[in-house]
């Protein structure tokens, strides 16, 4: 009789198990869905094609508040220089930050100095013979960064066509991933 009763109910519990192991995947891939969703909307990869950042590949977070040192990632600002070199609608640019908001930029000569810490040296002209102007100098404002690169001829805050780059233009910051 307990052989009767075991067989009799377990055709109505297969149907069963297989509904519960559906429904319970289809959670789980919800769940998986919504995560790498929230990751995706965090997070972006960038390959540099650029000689001024020493890394071809970045992960960028979106996120995360820029601190002194860390790669930035923005959009450039709109001027006649940019879109010359990088068209109308330029790609994303990648520096690091070198002052922060409140820091004091001052050039001394061709020489740009952070807080009196020498972190770049201008130039006159592009290699292309084009006029470039000194960047800004005083209190780095609030939600406002210099940025830079260690390249001789980085294209950043030194120079006022890039300037500072403030919260508005920040697309994230960046770590190294190669």
């Amino acid at each position: 009789m307990a052989q009767a009763v075991g067989n009799a109910l377990a055709p109505r519990w297969r149907p069963r198990k297989r509904l519960w192991l559906l429904l319970g995947m289809g959670l789980a891939g919800w769940a998986v869905y919504g995560a790498l969703r929230e990751w995706r909307n965090a997070h972006a990869f960038l390959i540099n094609r650029t000689d001024s950042l020493p890394n071809w590949a970045f992960l960028i977070h979106r996120t995360k508040k820029p601190a002194r040192g860390d790669y930035i990632f923005f959009t450039a600002p709109t001027n006649a220089l940019v879109t010359r070199h990088f068209g109308a609608s330029p790609p994303m640019f990648g520096k690091l930050v070198y002052g922060m908001p409140g820091d004091v930029v001052s050039h001394q000569g061709a020489v740009v100095r952070v807080n009196g810490r020498p972190v770049a040296r201008m130039k006159a002209r592009t290699r292309w013979g084009e006029v470039l102007t000194p960047g800004p100098t005083g209190v780095i404002p609030q939600d406002c960064y210099y940025v830079g690169t260690p390249h001789k001829d980085g294209f950043d805050s030194r120079y006022a066509e890039i300037g500072l780059v403030c919260v508005r233009q920040i697309i994230g910051t960046g770590e190294p991933v190669l």
